[in-house]
């Protein structure tokens, strides 16, 4: 292991779920919420838009602008309105991998229904194995964890052997469920390929509010594909992990979906 300078032995975990500033004097209105810069003062803060139990019963509905969520952070993973393609956003430029596989910039008027960026740091950095398989990834992640009770953004540099991906085509109103979309999910396989793997890993007691352990995305290094992983075998990649100790949620305005959808089923 190498420990990059100034990483702190102890780590402070403070979680603040902080939806209430968003649906309490920083709306504007019930249909059209706007959102403030953030008040966390510090950058180690996973900023959250809605839920990801939200995104599964299909809610789908953009409520945050590309423009916007720049300013929550530079690194980050999601999707857009109508689920229209997997998000990945890397030194603050974001990504539309669309269902036929390719890689799009996104102007900052397009909007996500949900999306988690942080301002990523180095905390932590380590080899990875060569011919590291997914589920062996991320075992290997967990060992290089302080506690599996905060948030870390992960960010994996450089070749892999192979890479499954997958993303899906853009929906129209009724939304089906997420279950009934990645019926029909375009999957694109790689191999020796160079790129980025983008995600979090989130503690277990964030169900329903966010993906407890692992989402990640992938993006090639010539910024022309990518997709959310389904499986991997690593080659020669460098892990870099952003211990995040703090957590915010925006939830939409009133008149949207989300306050219509049934979120007590898992």
């Amino acid at each position: 292991m190498t420990k990059p300078p100034g990483l702190r032995t102890t780590i402070s975990v403070t979680v603040s779920l902080l939806t209430t500033l968003f649906t309490l004097g920083c709306v504007s209105s019930a249909s059209s919420p706007t959102y403030v810069a953030n008040p966390i003062t510090n950058r180690e803060t996973l900023s959250q838009v809605s839920t990801i139990n939200a995104l599964l019963a299909g809610v789908y509905d953009g409520i945050l602008t590309v423009g916007e969520l720049k300013g929550y952070g530079d690194f980050g993973i999601g999707t857009f309105e109508g689920l229209d393609g997997e998000m990945v956003e890397l030194d603050g430029n974001l990504y539309q991998v669309k269902s036929d596989g390719a890689a799009y910039k996104v102007a900052d008027a397009m909007t996500l229904p949900f999306a988690e960026v942080t301002f990523f740091e180095n905390d932590w950095q380590e080899r990875i194995t060569p011919g590291t398989a997914l589920a062996q990834l991320q075992m290997a992640l967990d060992r290089m964890l302080p506690s599996k009770n905060i948030f870390c953004a992960i960010k994996i540099t450089g070749t892999f052997s192979y890479v499954k991906t997958r993303s899906v085509p853009k929906q129209v109103k009724p939304y089906p469920v997420l279950t009934e979309v990645t019926k029909n999910q375009s999957v694109f396989e790689f191999k020796n390929v160079t790129g980025t793997i983008v995600g979090f890993r989130c503690p277990d007691y964030v169900s329903g509010v966010n993906v407890p352990g692992y989402h990640l995305h992938f993006l090639t290094s010539d910024l022309k594909a990518g997709g959310h992983i389904l499986d991997l075998i690593t080659d020669n990649a460098t892990a870099v992990l952003d211990f995040t100790p703090n957590f915010m949620m925006m939830l939409p305005g009133m008149s949207s979906d989300f306050y219509k959808v049934n979120l007590s089923g898992d």
